[in-house]
């Protein structure tokens, strides 16, 4: 299995959450489930922070 890596800032983080959140909204709202989705949501909600320096 691949790992990726994503190096996002503040606000494209919030931003993914806040899909997710209104993607599993959808689903509940047509009566499927939201597993998978809510797997990604904790996984983004808690995934650790790195600072890193840019190099211009």
């Amino acid at each position: 299995m691949e790992k990726y890596h994503l190096y996002l800032d503040e606000t494209e983080r919030r931003v993914i959450i806040l899909c997710l959140n209104d993607f599993r909204n959808k689903l509940i709202a047509e009566g499927r489930y939201t597993d998978c989705v809510d797997e990604l949501i904790i996984k983004f909600a808690h995934a650790k922070t790195v600072k890193l320096k840019i190099r211009r």
